[in-house]
């Protein structure tokens, strides 16, 4: 009831700001940037602890996940409306918002290499059909350099199956799946279309709500065309400013993931918005980068607006569509009726929606960016690292985030601009320069510009169009002691081959000058406007007035929560002290209901990697994640390998293992939970946990609990003994999770201090998921008993 006059106010008192600063204009004024906090939720909302919907493939499951009424004139932001959208079964009227489970039945579901798992689970639940084969479209991208008979045996296996329930289908070598989304309109502005690859997020380029899911989500979504979804807060990303001659959008998300990197957006889904000048100064090629690497930030989606720059390249597809295959009529992706919808229905954010957060980024004021090494958060300008001449063994221009056609044409614009009496200058020697096309549309285009083949005259290698070297797999992956800069998305240790490499983020012309120098540098294209001297960034809008208003409503709440605080107090004194007492018996009866053979307590020795953000590849290599062949045995000897080889001799089964915040951050590999599994490790405690990596514990059973208070205490005791922070080590430390008080206990040792702290709940109906040893085999229980 607080909220219109809480608007009411702040605006009102923005008005009065306004003429206050109209006022003073001839009164010098500080002009250097401010950042205004505004009303946030956590970073990292608790996956375990809210209600889990149970029902996959029985439509009337839907109005219990969205059951909360909600009153129609609430305004929504763009993620909410798109979700809104292809959300199932919520009750009438009922408006999605933020925090939200959901049934979604996405546009599409693209899966690739692990279409065969995803297929095997599938089969394995009982299923015989998929549910709608036009929802669907496989891919083979991540190990097509592979010939060995066993891959080759899995491609055949998943062609066959395509074609068999009819599904589109494309083959290895014709490019990475995320790239086919795009080019072939799969991924639509203001629809929502999934896959089980973390770099999803890379629709949002093209105002489509793109989202990782999972392999067992994929099987369900192929079984019932359904999947659940939490609706994460969403965060406002306002871009003001221009980006500046030789500024690219892989500087703009580089740039992003380094200088906001404690988390700030992690677990939310993104909105990118600007002014239509601000906005024009960014290509969709660009936006495709950079909404593929919010990933990286650590979010979960990376919407761009659907606006001029996007309906003009739209109206480009379907203008070249109609040239090139007028057979397809009215069943082409791109038609120019289909963007005149587009046009005439515009879909955007409402006016007042709330936003978990919010951030700004001065592109006027961004220069050249490199990340790493062996971390996105990172984030050096170049002319910072030029100075330290780094010699580079390895370059790269590959991957779904920088291989396309303009990509290939800005590094072959390197090595031009370089040559002499029209002779292309080769590469540096001793360095080995890789490209591989996102997809064959995107090679044919640079060959046909002429680019692709001075890149080639200049010494590149050629590699198929996929992933290769970006998830470590195939031709030219780092040797031990080599450094190489990639213009792909993740330098994550040993991602793209030894873990005694150093790998570093940039844009492809930095890359292809790197390759012709020998060490990292660029073309000396940027132009740095006058005045600039550092980025400006901060939270807020980057609109003072406007910002101003926003921190006199977060003050408005502040009082109001005040207020609520005092009549609280009244009430306690008026109840007398047995309320009190009543309130406190009644919370320690709070029981949650245990089912049968479910353990009422899990308990063990602590084993503490003391790290924040270790990845999906720390813990389960890329190498051996489509590997179909490697036995339990051998996927709890490699856990953990990538981050610490020494895990494998430390940790024990039926240890705890504690790590720091946003654990298990990265690709959507459920193997990373699998693999603690198998290490017989049945309890992961975080100060905070990827989205992802949370739904996959789920998914396949493995249990996790956040409690940052038990971090802080371990790096507090461990933190500088014997000089040296130890990677993994063993504390002494006993852990007990009761389950049925939602409780922790910790005790620190022998003899030690035992403490204890309330945490979620763990309800029956994920317990029912947990017990059945997964997702899946839940599902194929469901089907057997309908």
């Amino acid at each position: 009831m607080f909220t219109p006059i809480r608007r009411s106010l702040a605006s009102a008192a923005g008005r009065r700001c306004h003429r206050h600063a109209l006022h003073a204009q001839t009164i010098p004024t500080r002009t250097t940037a401010r950042s205004v906090r505004v009303v946030t939720y956590t970073t990292t909302p608790r996956r375990y602890q809210d209600a889990f919907p149970t029902q996959l493939e029985n439509s009337g499951s839907a109005p219990f996940l969205s059951s909360l009424p909600g009153a129609t004139s609430t305004p929504q932001t763009l993620t909410e409306k798109v979700v809104q959208r292809y959300a199932v079964g919520l009750a009438p009227g009922k408006k999605v918002k933020a925090g939200d489970y959901v049934t979604l039945a996405a546009h599409h579901c693209m899966t690739h290499d692990n279409s065969w798992p995803v297929a095997m689970k599938f089969m394995s639940i009982g299923a015989t059909k998929i549910h709608d084969n036009r929802q669907v479209v496989m891919t083979l991208d991540h190990d097509v350099q592979n010939k060995s008979e066993a891959n080759l045996k899995k491609y055949r296996q998943i062609e066959e199956f395509a074609k068999k329930h009819g599904v589109d289908f494309y083959p290895a070598g014709r490019g990475i799946g995320h790239q086919i989304m795009v080019e072939e309109g799969y991924a639509w502005p203001g629809t929502v279309t999934v896959a089980s690859d973390s770099h999803s997020n890379m629709y949002g380029g093209v105002g489509c709500l793109g989202t990782p899911i999972v392999r067992t989500d994929a099987a369900a979504i192929w079984a019932t065309g359904r999947t659940w979804w939490q609706v994460p807060p969403v965060a406002k990303v306002t871009l003001t400013g221009i980006l500046p001659p030789g500024v690219t959008g892989k500087d703009v998300i580089v740039a992003l993931c380094g200088l906001f990197n404690n988390d700030d957006v992690l677990n939310h889904a993104i909105e990118f918005t600007g002014s239509e000048q601000t906005m024009r100064s960014i290509p969709v090629d660009d936006r495709l980068t950079i909404a593929n690497m919010t990933t990286e930030w650590g979010a979960l989606s990376g919407l761009f607006p659907i606006d001029s720059v996007l309906v003009s390249w739209l109206r480009a597809k379907a203008t070249t569509s109609a040239m090139l295959n007028p057979e397809l009529g009215g069943r082409g992706k791109f038609m120019h009726a289909k963007i005149d919808e587009l046009v005439n229905n515009p879909l955007t954010a409402d006016p007042g929606a709330t936003y978990a957060k919010s951030l700004y980024l001065n592109l006027s004021t961004l220069s050249p960016f490199v990340a790493g090494p062996n971390s996105v958060k990172v984030a050096t300008p170049l002319k910072d690292l030029e100075p330290q001449s780094i010699k580079v063994d390895k370059a790269y221009l590959v991957s779904c985030t920088n291989s396309r056609a303009s990509d290939i044409a800005a590094a072959a614009k390197v090595f031009r601009d370089a040559a002499k009496d029209g002779v292309i200058p080769k590469i540096a020697d001793g360095v080995k320069f890789y490209i591989a096309a996102a997809s064959v549309l995107e090679q044919a285009a640079a060959e046909e510009a002429g680019d692709w083949q001075v890149l080639l005259q200049a010494g590149a290698e050629p590699l198929p169009a996929g992933c290769g070297p970006c998830i470590g797999l195939g031709t030219g992956l780092l040797e031990p002691g080599e450094v190489g800069i990639s213009a792909s998305n993740r330098n994550f240790k040993g991602r793209m081959g030894s873990t005694e490499a150093k790998a570093y983020l940039a844009s492809p012309e930095i890359v292809a000058a790197s390759a012709l120098q020998g060490k990292i540098t660029g073309p000396g294209w940027y132009q740095k406007p006058d005045g600039v001297e550092k980025v400006i960034i901060g939270e807020g809008n980057g609109d003072h007035m406007h910002d101003k208003a926003m921190s006199i409503e977060e003050a408005l709440d502040k009082i109001i929560s005040q207020a609520d605080g005092m009549i609280a107090s009244a009430e306690k004194e008026m109840l007398g002290t047995q309320a009190e007492t009543t309130a406190d018996d009644a919370s320690e009866e709070t029981l949650t209901e245990i089912l049968p053979g479910f353990r009422e307590k899990v308990e063990g020795e602590i084993v503490f990697c003391d790290a924040d953000n270790i990845n999906t590849d720390g813990i389960y290599p890329g190498k051996y994640t489509y590997q179909d062949n490697v036995s339990v045995e051998q996927m709890g000897e490699v856990c953990m390998e990538n981050y610490d080889k020494a895990f494998r001799t430390i940790a024990r089964p039926g240890d705890i293992l504690v790590a720091g915040f946003n654990f298990g951050c990265g690709s959507s590999r459920e193997q990373a939970a699998t693999a603690i599994l198998a290490k017989k490790i049945p309890l992961v405690v975080a100060g905070s946990f990827g989205n992802i990596f949370s739904r996959n514990s789920i998914n396949n059973a493995l249990m996790g609990v956040e409690v940052p208070r038990l971090v802080q205490r371990l790096r507090e005791t461990y933190g500088g003994k014997d000089g040296e922070k130890a990677p993994t080590r063993r504390t002494g430390w006993k852990f007990v999770w009761d389950v049925r008080r939602s409780k922790v206990i910790v005790t620190e040792g022998e003899g030690g201090e035992t403490w204890s702290q309330k945490v979620g709940e763990l309800p029956p109906n994920v317990q029912e998921i947990i017990a059945r040893g997964g997702l899946e085999k839940w599902v194929k229980s469901q089907i057997s008993n309908s």
